[in-house]
């Protein structure tokens, strides 16, 4: 524990649904969802317009429907989140080299590291200039807790929702967590929070009372020790930079299981060719690709392979991701594919490739085992979910144009504008800026020529242009 509060926790507010309601004037004050539109959809964040009707993160998108049947639903538009991110990322490190992203929209600071704050006064000068340049720069509020733990600063920032600052001064933690629920600690998760509520212990003094004995004896040592410490306030867990991604991934969850084995290696391919997208986004190749299968049955299968040296090469990765498929068997049908890569360099060995395929077609006539490795999906880059892979984003068939609830487009008369729906041949299209008033709707043939995707517009004039992954 630290003497000043010089531990900061930014967490923006309803991060992805605000930053829609920024970028299409007509949903600014009105309940907005973004998520996987389809029947498997889940929501990835609710406006808190939305949450008044119960909506939250992680709800089946059915079920928010039916508490919020007048909200906007949204799929995700990751390459503007992540522009967004990348701003707010700036102005962390300009206070401080030790700066640990915990997803796009939430950090740590050491601010002490950065000589910006070194006692409590300072420290919540510096959380205050530091909301003001975040909403300058990208017109979104978020945020801050200070305290001299990074547990603390946690617990502050959510207790600073939405747009605040709280500030924990030490000496004072054992009073604050005292009445709070076990499950704000670290580690506390369902389970273990009804075995501790089994034993008579719901609330953090409950923890600190029944001592690091009784603790250990009833989670084991490490698991014990850790939550006493915790109890009493205790967490000296140190800001790591930002450490770099292990592997890059995305994956799709489909409305409808696929049975067709053709149909399943298009799909296959398709997230390979995005997965490189991702990848070369990132500057990085990968050595090791990964292939992600959730049958009908929800059994999950993973399988990889590793190659002779890192690639981005989307035929290679898109050549290895069907090898991986031909050893999966599909039958029964699909509900959600996945393709990765891991073992991230650098560089490229190209002139590898090529002598490894000879070799292996010599030595083998063609083919490559797979081996199975952890179940589980590998993490994309910047540790946070691909537009598909936690929204349940739904994939269209590779020659269908389909026109999906909030997506960017352009119009040759019309200009800038965004998907308010479609079906049954039409789109409708409302046209409107970030900076604009709300702008008019007009319903166009979902084949019309002059409509076209487009990418997403800067939040704020003269932010960086934002380019799709």
């Amino acid at each position: 524990m630290r003497p000043a509060p010089t531990i900061l926790h930014l967490d923006m507010d309803a991060f992805f649904a605000a930053a829609e309601q920024a970028a299409k004037p007509s949903l600014r004050g009105k309940p907005v969802v973004v998520g996987g539109l389809g029947p498997r959809g889940v929501v990835a964040t609710a406006s808190y317009e939305a949450r008044r009707f119960g909506v939250h993160s992680a709800m089946p998108m059915a079920q928010a429907r039916r508490l919020a049947p007048n909200a906007a639903y949204l799929v995700p538009r990751f390459s503007l989140y992540r522009a967004v991110s990348d701003q707010v990322m700036e102005l962390l490190r300009r206070l401080s080299p030790l700066v640990e992203p915990l997803s796009l929209d939430e950090a740590f600071v050491d601010l002490e590291a950065g000589g910006a704050a070194g006692d409590a006064v300072t420290a919540r000068a510096t959380g205050e200039r530091l909301r003001g340049d975040i909403l300058a720069a990208t017109g979104l509020t978020g945020s801050v807790g200070l305290a001299g733990s990074k547990m603390l600063a946690k617990i502050a920032s959510e207790q600073a929702k939405p747009d605040g600052l709280v500030l924990i001064e030490p000496g004072t933690e054992r009073e604050l967590l005292g009445p709070m629920s076990v499950r704000i600690l670290p580690g506390v998760g369902p389970a273990t929070g009804e075995h501790l509520r089994r034993a008579g212990m719901t609330t953090v003094a409950d923890l600190a009372e029944a001592g690091e004995d009784e603790l250990v004896r009833l989670l084991g040592k490490a698991h014990g020790v850790s939550l006493y410490r915790m109890a009493l306030g205790y967490d000296d867990r140190p800001v790591v930079a930002e450490r770099d991604a292990k592997s890059v991934s995305v994956e799709d969850t489909f409305d409808v299981d696929l049975h067709d084995r053709v149909r399943v290696r298009v799909e296959v391919e398709r997230l390979a060719d995005r997965c490189v997208r991702r990848l070369r986004g990132a500057g990085r190749s990968g050595r090791t690709v990964v292939l992600k299968v959730r049958r009908y049955d929800f059994s999950t299968l993973t399988r990889s392979e590793t190659l002779r040296g890192p690639t981005d090469d989307p035929a290679v990765v898109r050549e290895a991701a069907a090898r991986l498929l031909d050893a999966v068997d599909t039958t029964g049908g699909v509900r959600l594919l996945g393709v990765g890569v891991t073992g991230l360099a650098d560089y490229t060995q190209e002139d590898l490739f090529a002598q490894a395929a000879a070799e292996e077609e010599a030595r083998t006539g063609g083919g490559t085992e797979a081996d199975e490795v952890a179940p589980g999906p590998a993490e994309p880059a910047h540790s946070v979910p691909g537009p598909d892979a936690s929204a349940g984003h739904e994939s269209a068939g590779p020659e269908e144009r389909r026109w999906m609830a909030g997506q960017d487009v352009r119009h040759a008369e019309f200009g800038a504008g965004w998907v308010q729906g479609s079906g049954l041949g039409r789109v409708t299209v409302r046209f409107e800026e970030p900076g604009s008033a709300p702008g008019r709707v007009r319903t166009f043939r979902t084949d019309d020529p002059a409509l076209e995707p487009a990418d997403p517009l800067p939040l704020v004039p003269g932010a960086p242009e934002v380019r799709s992954a």
